[in-house]
C-alpha cells in the first residue's frame, strides 16, 4: 500500500513523539469505551484495596482503539512498574524468563501482539500466569534438570486484533477479558478537540466534526488525520481549521467522506466494473489489486464490511447497494436477484469464480 493509504489503515503506526505526548495518562482522561473502563476501574480499585495484582487482563479488537493506551494506564493507575513487550519478539524460554524474574511485586507486564507468542515460550507462560512459578529445563539429553523458579506476583496486560488465534488455554488464563470497539463519532469529536488544544490548534466544532467523520471509528486515525490538516492548514495560513479548511485537505488525501481511502475505491470499483458486483472470490481479488490476500482481509475488507459496503458470501464477495451508490454507479438490475439467493452460510467466503 501507498503512504496515503497509511492515513486511513489503523494497522499502520506512528508512535512518534507526538502522538506519544498526546495518549490520555489516567482512566478519567481516557474517552470513549465507557463500559470497558467504568469495569476496569473497579477492577483496579478492588485490587488496590487487597493489596494483591490485578487479575490478568487481555484486552482485544480492531488496531487503533487505545489497547496500548490501556495498558499504560492500568500499571499508572494501579501504582506499579510497566514493562512492555510484543509476542513476535520472545522467541526462547529464557527471553520470558528474564523479562518475569526482573518484575517486581505486582507490577504489569504487557504483551503486545500475544497472538504471535511462540507455542514453546507460552508453554512456560500457563504456570506463571496461574501460581507465579516459572518452569524452565536447564541442560541436554540425560543431563536435563527442571528448575522451578518463584515469581513474584504480577499482572500480565495482553493484547490482540486476533483472538480468534489465541489457544484456549492461554485465553482462559486471563480473568479480565475486555474487548474493546469502535467509536462513534461523538466521542471521536471529543478526541480530536483535545488532540488538537494539545497541539495548539483552534479548530471549530464543525472542523472538527469533519475529521471524526472520516476517522472510521478509530482514534488513531483521527489524530492521524489532525496532524495532516493541521499541515494544510499552515501551509494556507488558516488560522483555524474549519469544515472548509478539513474538507479541503482530507480531499487532497484522497480521504473521502466516509473515511474510505483509494484502495478501498478500487477494491470497490474492481468488483463493479470487473466482475458486476460479483460473486467473485477473494484470491481473484488479491491478484487483481496486486495486493496479498491478508491485506484484502484484514485491512481493506473490515471497515467496508462495518458499513455495509460489501457482502462475504459462500462464492465471494459482493457489492451492496450502499457500495454501488458510494462509488456513484447504478447497481444492475438482475443483481438484486442474484444477491437475495445468496446467504452468509459460509462469511469467510472462500471460493473463487
Amino acid at each position: 500500500m501507498n503512504s496515503g493509504e497509511h492515513l486511513v489503515a489503523a494497522e499502520f503506526r506512528t508512535d512518534d513523539a507526538e502522538d506519544v505526548a498526546m495518549r490520555p495518562q489516567t482512566l478519567d482522561d481516557f474517552i470513549g469505551q465507557h463500559h470497558l473502563r467504568d469495569n476496569l476501574r473497579v477492577f483496579i480499585k478492588a485490587a488496590r484495596g487487597r493489596g494483591d495484582a490485578l487479575d490478568h487482563v487481555l484486552f482485544h479488537g480492531p488496531p487503533g482503539l487505545g489497547k496500548t493506551t490501556l495498558a499504560q494506564i492500568v500499571a499508572r493507575e494501579l501504582g506499579a512498574g510497566f514493562r512492555a513487550t510484543s509476542g513476535p519478539v520472545i522467541d526462547r524460554a529464557g527471553d520470558l524468563a528474564a523479562l518475569l524474574t526482573n518484575l517486581e511485586r505486582n507490577d504489569v507486564l504487557f504483551i503486545d501482539e500475544i497472538h504471535r507468542l511462540n507455542p514453546a515460550v507460552e508453554e512456560i507462560l500457563y504456570p506463571a500466569m496461574e501460581d507465579f512459578k516459572l518452569d524452565l529445563i536447564i541442560g541436554e539429553g540425560p543431563a536435563a534438570r527442571s528448575v522451578r523458579i518463584d515469581l513474584q506476583p504480577f499482572t500480565l496486560v495482553a493484547a490482540t486484533t486476533r483472538s480468534g488465534l489465541i489457544t484456549t488455554p492461554l485465553r482462559e488464563r486471563f480473568g479480565i477479558p475486555l474487548r474493546l470497539n469502535y467509536y462513534d463519532t461523538e466521542d471521536l469529536v471529543v478526541i480530536v478537540r483535545r488532540n488538537a488544544a494539545l497541539m495548539g490548534i483552534e479548530i471549530t466544532d464543525d472542523g472538527a466534526a469533519e475529521i471524526a467523520g472520516r476517522a472510521r471509528g478509530t482514534p488513531r486515525i483521527a489524530g492521524r488525520l489532525l496532524r495532516r490538516v493541521r499541515d494544510f492548514a499552515v501551509v494556507e495560513n488558516a488560522g483555524t481549521v474549519d469544515v472548509t479548511v478539513a474538507d479541503r485537505a482530507l480531499s487532497r488525501l484522497d480521504v473521502d467522506a466516509l473515511g474510505l481511502g483509494d484502495m478501498d475505491r478500487r477494491y470497490l470499483r474492481v468488483i463493479a466494473d470487473n466482475y458486476g458486483g460479483g460473486p467473485v472470490g477473494v484470491e481473484t481479488l488479491a491478484a487483481a489489486l496486486s495486493e496479498e490476500r491478508d491485506a484484502i482481509e484484514y485491512i481493506i475488507e473490515p471497515f467496508l464490511l462495518q458499513r455495509g459496503l460489501i457482502q462475504r458470501t459462500p462464492r465471494g464477495r459482493m457489492l451492496s447497494d450502499v457500495g454501488f451508490r458510494h462509488i456513484g454507479v447504478t447497481p444492475p438490475a438482475q443483481r438484486r436477484e442474484q444477491f437475495d439467493l445468496l446467504d452468509d452460510a459460509d462469511p469467510e467466503g472462500e471460493r473463487d469464480v
